[in-house]
């Protein structure tokens, strides 16, 4: 490798920071320098390279496989900054790699776009992909579901050593892999999913048809794991449905890359591990509990309210159509919202969308402020019960500015 491209990317990273640039410029650049700069790097590791795609889950879940992987001693590599384009993971190498080509780590877990996915594989080695789900989500970018499963049915051909899927996604289950490997729910779970089509479609046909080595077997305070026939229980710092499920996918990972991993040890680390931000993280304000999720589709807001709709805590639905969020907003009518009785305040661009949306379901919503700002100010005073907001992407990343900044107490 030459050195110089090293000292190229360096250089235009720390000039991009001191002008608050993006941290994916020094990747665009290396990316047409070099073209074999992210092969070179990554081939190298000892163990390999871990891709993790699909639609809903992937940066809770990559960050659960690191740190997973990090507790049984391994230096791992990851996108931190959560840009999962090519030149995302290229600027992290950058950042990670020493001017004399030096890459200090044992393996690479790399959260990555289902289309890029794709445009990764034909440039770099991938030894592990986990597939997650294949649901509709920005159809503005994106189209339907079919071109996602595509995308990620090439990226499964590209996994050297194996494939870990999620046995109860139809589509996932569609795509083909030379060495595949099953993560899964119990049949009483299943049922306890949404029946939307784009989630899990309920059928007669049995979970155990496809043997997994990891099974959600059961969630209440605690989570029940079925771990290659063995059973552990404990409790999870990441809350909801989903979240669980995505440990059994992590866990099923795990296991797959390390043949020899302690289960009691794995388990031990998973309860520890807090969720990613914006991702039901808890912040206090005024003594009060301010929890956050991101909602992005209907799967996703769906299983949300299947977890965290209740009676107990004020609600605030925020809703941009920003170009990272998605233009097209119809997907909100596709989503269930029976299961919330009232809202404080819809925010955001499409505030008045929302209400509207929620209106035709008789849903009572007491304030409707676009600027986020006085909406989170708003409703951290409105009362004393514990809130939750549901935001999608850019108003999650406004909504995390406004409450980190202070400026509410």
């Amino acid at each position: 490798m030459r050195k110089s491209t090293i000292l190229i990317g360096k250089t235009i990273q720390k000039l991009s920071r001191l002008r608050g640039g993006g941290s994916a410029l020094p990747g665009l650049v290396i990316e047409r320098l070099d073209p074999n700069f992210i092969k070179t790097i990554l081939e190298k590791l000892p163990h390999g390279v871990v891709v993790i795609s699909g639609t809903n889950g992937k940066t809770t879940t990559t960050k659960m496989v690191t740190e997973l992987l990090e507790n049984e001693g391994l230096k791992v590599f990851t996108n931190k900054t959560g840009s999962n384009f090519v030149r995302g993971v290229i600027s992290a190498i950058l950042k990670n790699i020493e001017t004399n080509g030096e890459f200090d780590y044992d393996i690479a877990v790399l959260e990555l776009d289902e289309a890029h996915a794709v445009k990764f594989s034909e440039v770099a080695p991938i030894d592990y992909a986990l597939l997650l789900n294949i649901q509709r989500d920005q159809l503005d970018r994106f189209g339907e579901i079919d071109y996602v499963t595509r995308c990620l049915q090439k990226v499964a051909e590209k996994a050297k050593k194996a494939v870990i899927l999620n046995r109860e996604d139809p589509q996932v289950c569609e795509i083909k892999a030379k060495n595949p490997v099953y993560f899964g729910l119990s049949d009483a779970l299943v049922k306890k999913f949404p029946s939307d089509d784009n989630i899990i479609v309920h059928s007669n046909k049995k979970a155990s048809d496809k043997p997994a080595k990891v099974i959600l077997e059961k969630l209440s305070s605690e989570a029940t794991f079925n771990i290659e026939q063995k059973i552990y229980t404990t409790p999870l710092e990441v809350r909801g449905i989903y979240n669980a499920f995505n440990a059994a996918g992590a866990l099923a990972t795990v296991k797959t890359v390390l043949k020899k991993s302690n289960n009691e040890k794995l388990i031990t680390k998973l309860s520890e591990i807090k969720s990613a931000f914006g991702r039901g993280e808890i912040f206090t304000i005024k003594g009060n509990e301010v929890e956050l999720f991101l909602v992005k589709n209907p799967s996703a807001f769906d299983l949300s309210l299947v977890s965290f709709a209740d009676n107990k805590h004020d609600f605030l639905i925020a809703i941009n159509d920003e170009i990272a969020d998605g233009r097209d907003i119809s997907w909100l009518w596709d989503v269930d919202f029976d299961k919330l009785k009232e809202v404080k305040i819809t925010s955001g661009l499409r505030a008045a969308d929302m209400a509207l949306r929620l209106k035709y379901e008789d849903i009572p919503v007491e304030y409707i402020v676009e600027d986020l700002k006085k909406a989170i100010k708003l409703f951290v005073n409105s009362s004393k019960k514990p809130k939750r907001i549901f935001a999608t992407y850019t108003a999650m990343l406004e909504i995390r500015k406004i409450i980190l900044g202070k400026s509410l107490e």
